[in-house]
Order: structure tokens, then C-alpha cells, then sequence
């Protein structure tokens, strides 16, 4: 039996003249909050309440970015505008914006080698695409990837925390991350490019054999970044396994050997060689800076969503997947060497 629909809900969607029939939350997503509309004359949509973190302009850039996907002849999710024309609806303090729906298959973590090969020919597509926009981004969140930044906000968090409850069991996880960040050598300097800005594979929808991606949602992250920093996060979340609820992170090369193939044989000749061999590295350094933000966020409880079905704590939950990110970057220190064999087979033959 369906659940009442919220009246608020319903006032949002009477500014887009849909009656709703069914309205389900969609719990995949750290940030904003999601449902799934069915119009009771027929049509899908996503209905999204957007974080307060993402100022309004955002929605413009992914109209842009969105309808020059759309041209360049990707499957895309396109943002509808509301009654007045606005690609966006403010409702009950609350920053609202509906999308087309699109069918298909939507993973947490990645069980084989295939689906990362199909998430890599799918950003590889993407990053070609978006080569060719000459846009300036309306909106941005610097310091998404500055791990500097993510590293202080650690130590301070360490340091102005000691109230916390579980902090005797948080602060020698904090320290260890800590240490590891210790020991990044830099990155390269690199031009920005425009890219999509959260990989993770849940923001990846498969055909329903899982055989190929149909396009990727969840553009609230666009950036201009370095490249090799995109596919890091991407390769940090596709080769492991495992997922990020669990303390048992590891990072399969196997994974990385099938994405880095599926990414080059689309994209491989977008990136110079200083960009493609700083991969390894930046994959490294994100699963530290993520560990870093994760465990932080189990002393601030203020940022990451968490299930309460799997944990008893915001606080637990975000230890988790800081312990295992931690994992999986010591998996992937194991492997650099074939981590680096991959990626000059797949980008230099």
C-alpha cells in the first residue's frame, strides 16, 4: 500500500502541473533529498530537494552543461523548468527541480571487472564531450579535491571535539589518516578541465544487463579540476569491491585494468602523458582525503547522510566508511606498481 503523499511535495510539483499518483523517496545519494514521481497520467520524473549547500545558480550550469550533452548525442537527465520558466522551484525554504526519468540499473558498489569497463567508456564519452564546451561554470565549490584543506579541517576537527562521545574511539583512526596524508608526494600542475565532479558508481545508470551505461546523473559537482583527479575519485570508487559501507576496503587492479581499457578506447587521446601517469597518485590521494572528510564527519555529524537500518550513529556510520577508505588505500599501496603497469598499457600501448 502506497504511503500518503506529503502535502509539501504535492504543492511542489503543482508549480510543474503534475498531479502526482506515487511518490517515492530514492535512498542511493549522500546529499540532497530524492523521489521518485509517477504523474497519475503516466510519465516518471525525479523530484530532488537540494542541499542547502548548492546555491540556486548551480541549476543553470546543468542545463547548459545537460543540453550540450543532450547534442553531442549522450543520454542525459535534462532539469525541466517549472510553470514560470525557472529550471528551478522554491518551495517551504527549500530549493526544489524535477528531471526527466530514466530506466535502468543503479549500483552501489561494483561486483566485476564489466561494469567498470562500461562506467569507463561512459566518463571517457563525457570528457570528450565536455572538451568541446566552451563554458564558464555560473557556479563552484573550490577546494572539492584540495586536500590540504580537507587535512586541516581533520586536525582542527581532532582538536575541537574532544566532547564527543565516541572521540577515544574516532581520534587513533584520525591520526592514522592523518599520518598517511603526511606522505602524498604533490601532483602535478595541470590545466583544469570541465568535468562532471562526483564519479562514484551509483551515479552511473546501466542498461538493464548491465552490459553498457546509459548516462550519468547527479551533476550538482561540475567543476573545473585537473582531470587526473576526476578519475582517481572514479577509480576510488569503482575498485572497491567491497563499497564504501564496510571496513573491509580493497582496490582490485583487475577493476582498474577493465575501467582504464573502457576510458581510453574514448578518451584516451584527450590526455597528455603528465595527466595519465599522475593517475595511480590522485587515486591514492583521494581515497585519503575522502577517509580524512569521513572521519571527520564522525565527530561533526554534519555532512553525510547516514542509515539508520545499517548503524546505530551518524557518528558510526561515517567511521565506517572512513576506515574503509583507509583499507582500500593501503590495498592500492600494495599494488602501485601494477596500478602503474595499467595505466601506461592503457594509455601508451
Amino acid at each position: 500500500m502506497n504511503a500518503p503523499i506529503p502535502e509539501q511535495i504535492r504543492d511542489v510539483l503543482a508549480a510543474y502541473d503534475i498531479i502526482p499518483a506515487r511518490v517515492h523517496p530514492v535512498k542511493s545519494g549522500l546529499i540532497n533529498r530524492t523521489y521518485h514521481v509517477t504523474d497519475v497520467n503516466g510519465p516518471d520524473y525525479i523530484l530532488q530537494a537540494v542541499n542547502g549547500m548548492f546555491p540556486p545558480g548551480i541549476n543553470l550550469d546543468i542545463d547548459v552543461v545537460t543540453r550540450h550533452l543532450e547534442e553531442a548525442g549522450l543520454l542525459t537527465p535534462r532539469i525541466l523548468p517549472a510553470r514560470d520558466g525557472m529550471v528551478f522551484h522554491r518551495e517551504h525554504s527549500r530549493i526544489w527541480r524535477l528531471f526527466n526519468y530514466i530506466s535502468g540499473n543503479i549500483h552501489q558498489q561494483v561486483r566485476h571487472p564489466d561494469l567498470a569497463r562500461a562506467a569507463g567508456a561512459m566518463l571517457g564519452r563525457m570528457h570528450g564531450a565536455l572538451a568541446l564546451l566552451d563554458y564558464e561554470l555560473q557556479t563552484s565549490r573550490p577546494g572539492t579535491h584540495d586536500t590540504p584543506r580537507h587535512t586541516r579541517h581533520l586536525e582542527d576537527t581532532l582538536e575541537n571535539s574532544k566532547g564527543h562521545d565516541r572521540y577515544d574511539a574516532v581520534k587513533p583512526l584520525g591520526n592514522a589518516i592523518l599520518a598517511r596524508l603526511e606522505q602524498l608526494p604533490p601532483l602535478p600542475a595541470v590545466a583544469e578541465r570541465l568535468v562532471h565532479g562526483d564519479p562514484k558508481i551509483s551515479n552511473f545508470i546501466f542498461t538493464g544487463d548491465d552490459r553498457d551505461v546509459k548516462c550519468m546523473v547527479d551533476f550538482d559537482t561540475l567543476a573545473r579540476m585537473p582531470v587526473y583527479l576526476e578519475i582517481g575519485d572514479a577509480l576510488r570508487s569503482w575498485c572497491n569491491p567491497p563499497g564504501e559501507d564496510t571496513v573491509d576496503g580493497c582496490f582490485s587492479v583487475a577493476h582498474c585494468r577493465a575501467a582504464l581499457d573502457g576510458y581510453a578506447g574514448h578518451a584516451g587521446d584527450l590526455l597528455t602523458r603528465e595527466e595519465w601517469q599522475a593517475i595511480p597518485q590522485a587515486t591514492l590521494t583521494i581515497y585519503l582525503e575522502l577517509a580524512a572528510r569521513f572521519c571527520a564527519d564522525a565527530l561533526n555529524e554534519d555532512y553525510f547522510s547516514w542509515d539508520a537500518g545499517r548503524v546505530g550513529s551518524h557518528s558510526e556510520h561515517s567511521e565506517i566508511r572512513a576506515r574503509g577508505q583507509l583499507s582500500a588505500a593501503t590495498s592500492l599501496q600494495n599494488q602501485f606498481s601494477e596500478f602503474d603497469d595499467a595505466v601506461a598499457k592503457a594509455f601508451y600501448g
